[in-house]
């Protein structure tokens, strides 16, 4: 989720950048003017001497009761906003690969990507459970599971975290040569529908 944020607000300041960067450049080296093509009617930058926002546009609403209001309301969102998304980048992000011995003594690596799709693909085959997420995180040498389960309505949450931990992750652990392999799981469960008696 995170990255496909990051991606989406990358593209719109580079699109907003770029758009601001080239009428910047149109009106300084007054090329309107010079190819002649007519800027849109709102459009007040159209030679070297106009400014972005003349004087009466900057002024023209201070009077209006809903003005200031408006302005530090919306700055404050964008600072919130700012920082909901420092925060969200300074979270430990997901590993990317788990040290495994190879008994050579310089080790193997193994892809952190792959690993949770196999701990999730057998976490998905136990009875009861509808739908996993893994997540590794940690450090490569000492990596940490964060398991999300769907249960499915007659599921019983206490078999289903038994057997992840007997199964899935001992099969993980074993694999890879972990001393130990720390879990945290969150369990939630799929709503069905009322049944209807006739």
């Amino acid at each position: 989720m995170l990255r496909i944020v990051n991606r989406v607000l990358m593209g719109l300041c580079g699109l907003a950048l770029f758009g601001f960067g080239l009428a910047a450049t149109l009106a300084a080296l007054d090329l309107p003017r010079r190819w002649g093509f007519t800027p849109p009617s709102w459009w007040s930058w159209r030679g070297p001497d106009d400014v972005l926002l003349t004087r009466a546009d900057r002024v023209q609403w201070r009077a209006e009761g809903w003005w200031w209001p408006v302005v530090i309301g919306g700055l404050s969102v964008l600072v919130l906003l700012a920082l909901w998304w420092l925060l969200a980048q300074l979270r430990r992000k997901r590993l990317t690969e788990v040290l495994v011995d190879s008994g050579d003594g310089s080790g193997a690596l193994l892809r952190g990507r792959a690993m949770e799709e196999v701990v999730t693909a057998e976490v998905e085959t136990q009875p009861g459970v509808e739908r996993a997420r893994v997540t590794l995180v940690g450090r490569r040498n000492q990596p940490r599971v964060r398991v999300g389960l769907l249960l499915a309505p007659q599921a019983h949450p206490g078999d289903a975290v038994r057997r992840l931990r007997a199964e899935a992750l001992e099969h993980a652990r074993a694999s890879t040569g972990l001393p130990s392999l720390p879990a945290e799981v969150r369990i939630s469960s799929a709503k069905h529908a009322a049944e209807r008696v006739s």
